[in-house]
């Protein structure tokens, strides 16, 4: 997946990367991928809201965490495994430290109910940036070759499965992940017949 467009911005440098990683990181408390779209597509412009989707598409049905995923493969987009060695850094320096040191904190003042309320407010602000990210792509889904149609069965059957049916969501991806891949394969095929 490298970039097709030599007039497209770019990272200069693996630090660049390292630093754009970590400003992320440092961002995104939550819901990093929320943060990512942001500063990635609208601010930098490294990457179009399509480029995004595929990236962010791929990391999500991966094994292990999305974001780690997502800082792999766009890393290694610009500079290959230095490059993703460099945004997986970026990624992970400053959020284990502060993770460590938070732990610590937490370890001496989690009987107080403010901290436990706290907690609890930052698992709704996190549940509301991946639903701002989810509404500001839904523009993307236009030039996808299922059509809107197609991607809002497959929306609505992935929040059945796991929302109401209660799943497992390693069976709700490869079952739906499955139809999916089929269901791309066949509208694109049918429109190179067409064509």
């Amino acid at each position: 997946m490298r970039p097709t467009d030599a007039a497209q911005p770019s990272p200069r440098s693996r630090g660049d990367l390292f630093l754009t990683f970590t400003w992320l990181a440092l961002q995104g408390f939550g819901g990093v991928l929320a943060v990512a779209q942001r500063e990635l597509v609208d601010r930098k412009r490294w990457l179009t809201r399509d480029e995004y989707l595929d990236i962010y598409s791929v990391a999500q049905i991966l094994p292990g965490p999305n974001v780690v995923n997502f800082s792999l493969m766009f890393g290694d987009r610009f500079f290959g495994l230095s490059g993703a060695m460099a945004s997986l850094a970026g990624m992970l320096l400053m959020p284990i430290i502060l993770v460590l040191a938070l732990a610590a904190v937490y370890n001496q003042f989690s009987a107080i109910p403010e901290v436990a309320g706290a907690l609890r407010g930052m698992g709704a602000v996190a549940a509301g940036l991946m639903v701002a990210m989810a509404a500001k792509l839904l523009g993307a889904l236009r030039s996808n070759p299922m059509g809107a149609g197609i991607c809002a069965a497959l929306l609505l059957a992935s929040f059945v499965a796991v929302a109401v049916l209660r799943l497992p969501l390693v069976w709700v991806v490869l079952g739906l992940g499955v139809s999916a891949w089929g269901a791309a394969r066949w509208c694109i095929a049918r429109k190179e017949v067409d064509a």
